[in-house]
């Protein structure tokens, strides 16, 4: 996962507040979610992708993601830039409401909107909202009916993050019968997951650890 580990400064947080109707949103409650495939085999790299529309870093890379959106509205890969910025860099409800713009002039055949949801998720889910980005990855996922290799492991995450246990182990599962030479043991974790946060990989160990000792049966 892209992590831009950079604050914006007050100034140009300023610049984009003034910009921007911040937003909050509760996450409804989720129905029970569990694999409705025996295998995740589909590779999604465009959609497991960070969104770069210009390179850089710190107050710099903000003031030029600001300028392009000032003069393009409909810069879609600027802004949701700028909203992994602002969330990765402490402004949750700033991101939030950035990614939502995005995603309102995105229809779901679009290049961007697949890539953009699934960072949203992750970026919901690292400020502290696994329920949120649940829902994201779960529109993500019905927006193409897709059996993604991603989808086992990061659906385990979140759902194990919100003491959905049971769930979680369903998932982990069929991260398994997908590819037992990958997931049966956590030894290939750092290298298979390397752009999760320690964290993050010692949450699936103990997912791991709870297929392990009740691995459930493909129903």
């Amino acid at each position: 996962m892209f992590n831009l580990k950079r604050s914006l400064s007050g100034r140009v947080l300023g610049a984009t507040l003034a910009a921007c109707l911040l937003m909050t949103g509760a996450a409804s409650a989720q129905s029970r979610l569990v694999p409705a495939s025996e295998f995740y085999f589909a590779e999604e790299a465009r959609t497991t992708r960070p969104v770069v529309a210009i390179q850089g870093e710190g107050d710099a890379l903000t003031e030029a993601l600001l300028k392009v959106i000032a003069r393009k509205p409909r810069a879609h890969a600027e802004t949701a830039q700028l909203a992994h910025v602002a969330m990765s860099g402490g402004r949750p409800e700033l991101g939030v409401e950035l990614y939502e713009r995005v995603l309102r002039d995105l229809s779901t055949t679009e290049v961007l909107y697949r890539p953009v949801l699934w960072n949203y998720g992750w970026d919901l889910l690292r400020t502290g909202d696994p329920e949120a980005a649940l829902e994201r990855w779960d529109t993500l996922v019905k927006a193409r009916n897709v059996t993604a290799d991603w989808m086992p492991t990061t659906f385990a995450l979140a759902l194990w993050q919100l003491d959905r246990k049971d769930e979680a182990v369903e998932w982990y599962a069929a991260a398994v019968r997908t590819h037992p030479d990958r997931w049966s043991y956590p030894d290939r974790y750092e290298e298979l997951l390397p752009d999760w946060l320690p964290a993050e990989r010692e949450t699936l160990v103990k997912v791991q650890q709870a297929w392990q000792a009740d691995p459930p049966q493909w129903r």
